[in-house]
């Protein structure tokens, strides 16, 4: 038995957090003891498991700012981590000590968990390098991020074993640090098809009502601009010159993602939507939803006929994985992690990001239900085979297993 700390800055709901959640329930179905450091966790909104006991979750540093006058994020976020940090490896590791610290997202507080005693072994999840999703910005901005990026390449470095979420993510990383010697290991997400098997929707989780005969095209993400939602309005848009007017009168697009209140992005975000699908006159024809819960996006899942994903170069994306275990082709942009997952043509189709192409892939779905139902089961047979909770919690067991066993070797070049 291996006892594993989870260390992630926001236990919220997102990509993210849904990978270090699976990968906490993949280690305790393999008999290991599990749990969380965190710097936020909102009861009102993470996923179930982290509320309801399952997961023991300690929330420390929460009262440090998350911004200073709306800037310097990055600088706040590797600060409310050193002190996450600093507090298990000095006030809890001889209380609760771990084999293992499993951390993502924030590579800064490795070395001081290297400070712990008992001396843990330290497991880095890259989902993305975090330079790289820094907005570019001015030369002052230039300046501020070149200490912070070189600290990220440093620390990362010092971490035990090294792992990524795509074979696009591991080209990206080692273009990004070119100083590590360490190739990462790729341990793709997965689902925790248990819950998709097992959970039964009841009539509270609708959380819209339909006609029976609606085409519905669903779209989750985040209410983020990177995650380029727009697209999906203006694809559906140019859907209606591509469909006769019965085929138009029954579609719909529902847009449904984390929304946290206290993320401006996500509120400016959400109303520059709404906005623009208004100025498009698809309101009537589009819902937006903000922070399903498990069972409501599980119902929307069930309910959609597709699913279209519109981030382009994401580094994995889950999302496309659940529809797919589900039976829903997906309309996803041609880059990134979804050209890992989604079979063109065959389980959903890869578009160049623009609205003719999303538009065109939806109206040939639209046209031919049976077509929609094929790709449906080539999906979910992909997911059973490729992508399995019980593979993923395999993998993520001998490498939690290999690297407590495993001597010091040389990280940088």
């Amino acid at each position: 038995m291996v006892r594993v700390l989870f260390v992630h800055p926001d236990l919220g709901i997102g990509g993210a957090e849904r990978l270090v959640v699976d990968a906490a329930l993949a280690l305790q179905s393999k008999g290991h003891t599990v749990s969380f450091l965190t710097n936020h966790h909102d009861p009102n909104h993470c996923f179930d498991e982290t509320k309801d006991g399952r997961l023991p979750v300690m929330t420390v540093g929460d009262w440090l700012p998350r911004d200073i006058f709306g800037k310097f994020y990055a600088v706040c976020a590797y600060i409310r981590m050193l002190y996450a940090a600093f507090y298990y490896s000095l006030f809890l590791s001889k209380k609760e000590p771990v084999d293992v610290v499993f951390c993502d997202l924030i590579s800064l507080g490795i070395p001081i968990f290297r400070l712990a005693r008992p001396n843990p072994k330290i497991l880095f999840y890259c989902h993305y390098p975090d330079q790289l999703l820094s907005k570019p910005g001015n030369l002052l901005k230039q300046c501020y991020r070149m200490p912070l990026n070189y600290l990220e390449e440093v620390t990362t470095a010092q971490a035990d074993g090294i792992l990524v979420n795509s074979k696009f993510t591991s080209r990206v990383f080692k273009e990004t640090f070119k100083r590590i010697a360490t190739d990462p290991d790729v341990l793709y997400p997965s689902l925790n098809t248990r819950f998709f098997d097992e959970t039964a929707i009841e009539e509270s989780d609708q959380v819209v009502k339909l006609p029976n005969d609606a085409f519905v095209f669903l779209s989750i993400n985040r209410y983020e601009r990177k995650k380029n939602l727009a697209l999906a309005l203006h694809a559906f848009k140019a859907l209606q010159d591509m469909v006769s007017s019965s085929e138009w009168h029954k579609v719909c697009l529902i847009m449904a993602g984390g929304y946290d209140d206290r993320v401006m992005e996500n509120v400016e975000h959400y109303d520059e939507l709404e906005e623009l699908a208004e100025d498009m006159q698809i309101r009537a024809k589009v819902r937006l939803l903000r922070s399903p819960t498990d069972r409501q996006k599980l119902f929307l899942l069930h309910r959609a006929q597709a699913l279209i994903y519109t981030p382009e170069f994401e580094h994995f994306g889950i999302v496309p994985l659940e529809g797919m275990y589900l039976s829903k082709p997906v309309i996803a942009a041609n880059s990134g992690g979804p050209m890992e997952t989604i079979i063109h043509e065959q389980t959903g189709f890869l578009c160049e990001p623009v609205p003719k192409e999303f538009a065109a892939a939806m109206a040939k779905l639209v046209r031919d239900d049976k077509h929609c139902e094929r790709m449906g089961a080539m999906g979910r047979k992909r997911v059973q085979q490729r992508f399995s909770f019980e593979a993923f919690s395999t993998k993520l067991d001998n490498v939690v297993t290999d690297l407590i066993q495993r001597d010091g070797e040389k990280k940088f070049k």
